[in-house]
């Protein structure tokens, strides 16, 4: 049996995710180009604000792609668009306002492929809606940035246009329009999202729950196609999250984890992988005997996951301070991103 998954929509998926995260990377060099052009201050300073709110949604992008598990490239057509528009964007082809209309638009291009992303989530599977679910803030704020950018479109179009400035009142039609959209999403979006970077416990936790959810949801079909893939999965969640913590977050605790709990994760670990190569051999057609050894790797996964989760993290909490918890997280989650990159690339498009 392949240990990979797949699965079209999965993969089509993550070629979206990498396109959203190289569009965001353009609207960050964008913004920072857009500050240094104005000379109103006022626009300059949502345009800040719209720099530090984009720079933490990348973060939040970069999370969401590990967890979704699957690295990918970019379309071929999605990166000449943005070395197209980075050009015209750099140059002086374009008026200011001409080029703060091309940013809107890009705006636009993010919220409608960050919902159609969550939409076609809900279609696939409960883990890759878990997976994404952060996504939702950023489709908020990019949702939130059109319209203060409409505000700042009309002002320079009445400038560019007439020499004189717009009527103030636009900005309070902006706020309005804010307050609607805050009405529809914020609360169902924002409530429960702490934009603070993830901490090393947080990290570990989501990748958690994302392989509880796949294990569910095999346990669950009976299709033997989707049950490969669903262990594809999970062979591969696995491998590249208990590698990261070999290579990032037992050497870092086991100063004061100690030495014996610490070598118990490797060994629970090794065990665990044991298992998933086992697994690998067996034909999903043969049900009973595959969901068998799936609920017994389920046990071993559990119990390291407690451990894990609770003496563990507490040892966490108890010896790094919270920048130092920070950083450990944004070292696993580069680790990791490697080393999925070495289990099964998608290929650009």
């Amino acid at each position: 049996m392949v240990a990979t998954l797949d699965d079209t929509k999965r993969s089509a998926i993550a070629i979206q995710l990498a396109d959203l995260k190289a569009l965001q990377q353009l609207i960050i060099e964008n913004e920072e180009q857009l500050i240094k052009q104005v000379s109103d201050q006022e626009i300059a300073k949502r345009l800040r604000d719209f720099l530090e709110d984009d720079r933490k949604n990348l973060g939040v992008l970069e999370t969401v792609i590990g967890q979704y598990g699957i690295q990918a490239e970019p379309k071929k057509t999605i990166t000449e668009m943005i070395e197209k528009v980075r050009q015209l964007q750099q140059g002086s082809k374009l008026s200011l306002y001409e080029k703060v209309f091309q940013h809107e638009l890009l705006k636009h291009q993010q919220v409608m492929t960050g919902l159609t992303v969550h939409k076609a989530a809900q279609k696939v599977g409960a883990d890759v809606l878990l997976a994404i679910g952060p996504l939702n803030t950023i489709n908020f704020e990019n949702r939130a940035h059109q319209e203060q950018l409409k505000g700042v479109l009309e002002v320079l179009g009445v400038r560019e246009l007439t020499g004189q400035d717009a009527d103030q009142g636009i900005w309070a039609r902006v706020q309005d329009a804010m307050a609607a959209v805050g009405g529809v999403l914020g609360s169902a979006v924002t409530q429960n999202t702490d934009k603070k970077d993830l901490n090393i416990q947080d990290a570990i936790r989501l990748d958690h729950g994302k392989v509880n959810t796949l294990f569910t949801e095999l346990l669950a079909s009976q299709d033997p196609q989707k049950i490969q893939e669903y262990f594809g999965q999970i062979y591969k969640d696995l491998s590249a999250h208990a590698e990261a913590e070999e290579q990032v977050v037992y050497p870092r605790v086991r100063p004061f984890y100690g030495q014996n709990d610490t070598q118990e994760l490797y060994d629970e670990q090794a065990q665990m992988k044991k298992m998933l190569e086992q697994i690998k051999g067996i034909n999903p057609s043969n049900m009973e005997q595959f969901k068998g050894q799936i609920k017994q790797l389920m046990d071993v996964v559990g119990d390291h996951m407690r451990q894990e989760e609770s003496s563990m993290f507490a040892a966490i909490r108890n010896n790094l301070s919270t920048e130092q918890s920070e950083q450990l997280a944004t070292e696993f989650k580069a680790a990791k991103t490697e080393i999925q990159k070495k289990l099964g690339v998608v290929g650009a498009k």
